[in-house]
């Protein structure tokens, strides 16, 4: 009886001990094969890349042969202007701060709106400021979420239909990189998942089961987590964000000023303003503060000369006189 238990104890330790094995071998392959996607989604965005930069260098033949008409050919050249803006064959965040000066603020907006919609946008964020007393001073801050492939002929739009542009800044932040490492970890994600379940099909012990069912929970919540980042950049990248302020005839628009680095000059400025700061409230606080010091002050002065007048008024002990001697 006893050697049958051992022997069967044994047994059970092998199992594990090749299940842990095998559950090692298969997510070493998983990682593995990661790897390997990571490598051929890198080669694979290069060659497209290149692939999409060659006809745009060398035209074709025929089309050299061949003369187009002038309102095709300014067509051809517009298209490819906004082409080579777009950067259509990379992930790139467009931003733009567009501020309009218009006689109707609320009618601007308005007209602002469909133009977005119009081309498949929507307003994500409005805030407006008027006085029905100063109805001229009214301001509206109004941002559009643009399809990227729509963006420049829109903001063109905004720019010009609205009333008369005061200013007009954007950006561009190519995010490329982020976007294909993004994509690579998802996918690594999901083949590690598909081998621990697989693993998980042939867990013999409770152990194990339990094992492999909380590698497959952190697996899953990273996973969620790149999934949510992926959304994210899918979003930004499709749609361009157009901050538009419309002002009134006579409200004043915000300048939004860059910041100068540090300087020397700066840091004096700064410790020079501090310094009449202080000073400032010093003699504020000094000149809270006389009134009731110069009343501390003589009645203080007055206790003192009365202490002294009443020690001289009081008679000092009298000394006893000597006897007269005996004859």
């Amino acid at each position: 009886m006893m050697n049958t238990l051992g022997l069967n104890r044994r047994s059970a330790r092998t199992r594990r001990t090749r299940f842990g094995a095998a559950a090692g071998l298969a997510i070493g392959g998983a990682m593995l094969a990661g790897g390997l996607l990571v490598a051929g989604c890198s080669s694979t965005s290069a060659s497209s890349g290149a692939s999409s930069e060659v006809p745009a260098a060398v035209p074709s033949a025929g089309a050299a042969a061949v003369p187009a008409p002038a309102d095709h050919a300014a067509g051809q050249q517009v298209a490819a202007g906004t082409t080579a803006q777009l950067a259509p064959a990379s992930d790139i965040i467009y931003t733009a701060q567009l501020t309009v000066r218009a006689g109707n603020v609320s009618s601007a907006t308005t007209r602002a709106t469909q133009i977005a919609q119009s081309v498949g946008g929507y307003v994500s964020n409005e805030t407006a400021s008027a006085d029905p007393d100063h109805p001229s001073q009214a301001t509206a801050t109004v941002q559009l979420k643009i399809p990227v492939a729509s963006y420049p002929a829109t903001l063109d739009q905004l720019a010009s239909g609205l009333g008369t542009q005061l200013s007009l800044q954007e950006q561009a932040q190519d995010v490329t990189e982020q976007v294909a490492d993004v994509n690579s970890q998802v996918a690594s994600y999901e083949a590690a998942i598909a081998q621990l379940r697989t693993l998980l099909s042939h867990a013999g012990s409770v152990a194990d089961l339990l094992m492999v069912q909380n590698q497959i929970n952190n697996e899953e919540s990273a996973l969620e987590a790149m999934q949510a980042q992926q959304r994210a950049l899918s979003h930004e990248t499709s749609y361009a964000t157009v901050t538009l302020t419309i002002v009134g005839p006579m409200a004043k628009p915000a300048v939004h000023r860059p910041k100068a680095p540090p300087s020397l000059a700066g840091g004096l400025g700064a410790g020079w303003r501090a310094l009449k700061v202080t000073l400032s409230w010093i003699l504020a606080f000094l000149g809270a503060v006389a009134p009731f010091a110069a009343i501390a002050a003589v009645a203080g002065y007055a206790v003192y000369r009365g202490r002294r007048w009443l020690i001289r008024r009081k008679p000092g002990p009298q000394t006893p006189r000597p006897a007269a001697p005996e004859n």
